[in-house]
């Protein structure tokens, strides 16, 4: 009798850890990754491999990128490179939350145009259990800060500070340095608006900057 007790007494808790171990394998794990860097770094590259990889195993997915950048597409998130992935344009940060529902896996692109209310609206997603991967610019081409970037790093689980390649150079690059004169700090633009230059060959850019107004 004492045999079938115990025999027993392992049978129930085999069946509660297997229980426990599946709730935990089933659980959804929200978390926010950034993706920074400079003009031509490679952002948006990296921001559709990782939603692409999403995708291929099956988890549900949502992007979104501001309207306002029309560059490549009205619709779709575009790299320099050519690459794609379909997304959805929207005005403002709160737009996010009408989309998202049984979503397990959120893309944003060109994080620094939308409005700082992005911020809240990540980390309500990653708290409900949504994997939110952010790319954007972390500097405006004055070397500021840009937008809700500080703040989405701030909160990031994961941040990944890519580099573009100094067009002066040819060392790794942090900054975009603006070759147009127009002081808006948002001016949609490619290679004939701005270029990817390292600290020492973008302050030269702005002090040659300064000599010629």
């Amino acid at each position: 009798m004492k045999v079938l007790f115990l025999q027993q007494n392992i049978t129930v808790i085999t069946m509660v850890l297997f229980s426990e171990d599946h709730i935990q394998e089933t659980k959804r794990r929200g978390r926010i990754e950034v993706i920074c860097g400079s003009m031509f770094s490679g952002k948006t590259e990296e921001l559709i491999r990782r939603l692409k990889r999403a995708k291929f195993a099956r988890q549900r997915v949502e992007i979104f990128k501001p309207a306002i950048d029309t560059r490549y597409s009205e619709a779709d998130v575009v790299s320099h490179e050519g690459h794609s992935i379909s997304s959805t344009p929207i005005d403002s940060s709160g737009s996010i939350l009408l989309f998202t529902s049984e979503i397990d896996v959120v893309g944003i692109d060109e994080a620094q145009f939308f409005d700082a209310g992005l911020v809240d609206v990540c980390n309500q997603l990653a708290n409900n259990g949504v994997r939110v991967i952010v790319a954007g610019l972390d500097m405006d081409f004055r070397g500021v800060p840009f937008g809700p970037m500080p703040g989405l790093c701030a909160i990031a689980d994961e941040v990944s500070k890519v580099h573009a390649i100094c067009v002066k150079c040819g060392q790794l690059a942090s900054f975009s340095h603006r070759t147009v004169k127009n002081d808006k700090q948002v001016m949609l633009g490619e290679t004939a608006e701005y270029e990817p230059l390292c600290r020492e060959c973008y302050l030269q850019a702005l002090e040659a900057d300064k000599q010629e107004e």
